[in-house]
């Protein structure tokens, strides 16, 4: 099943909005694409976390996907959790245009990140490479200033 389609809107502190919208292509990599404003310039970590769950705000969507066990890492990394989809980069004006292509988060079969929930850090991901306590759990990215659950999006 290809042409499955996805989207989150993100919600957070402050002035933290955006939407990003996920895209499951035929050969199975998931396309994420999006725009989130109100952060801070620079590098922010970027997740799919466990749960959709967001009523404690983003504290309660759980720990990062991570179906296989593994230790937190790059996107690039064999080893990584599949929520791991590394930073995404603020502009001057707070601005983080997102397009990634990850190939361990599809929307359909049994490791699907529907109904889980995408999450923006305050601080950028170490990638698992940073030697801090937190760097192989959660990259030490920081608090979470914006989250969104990934639903199924209309194909009109």
């Amino acid at each position: 099943m290809s042409g499955v389609k996805a989207v989150a809107l993100i919600i957070g502190d402050a002035n933290v909005r955006g939407s990003v919208q996920f895209l499951q292509q035929p050969n199975g990599a998931t396309h994420v694409k999006g725009r989130i404003s109100g952060l801070s310039p620079g590098l922010h970590g970027f997740h799919i976390h466990a749960l959709g769950d967001t009523t404690n705000g983003c504290n309660s969507t759980g720990p990062h996907f991570n179906p296989l066990k593994k230790n937190h890492g790059a996107p690039t990394d064999g080893e990584r959790h599949a929520g791991d989809l590394g930073n995404i980069v603020a502009g001057p004006d707070g601005v983080a245009e997102v397009s990634i292509v990850d190939v361990q988060i599809p929307l359909i079969g049994q490791h699907s990140i529907l109904g889980r929930a995408v999450v923006v850090h305050a601080d950028p991901d170490d990638l698992g490479k940073g030697g801090h306590e937190l760097s192989k759990t959660t990259g030490n990215a920081g608090a979470r200033v914006g989250c969104g659950i990934i639903g199924l999006q209309s194909s009109v």
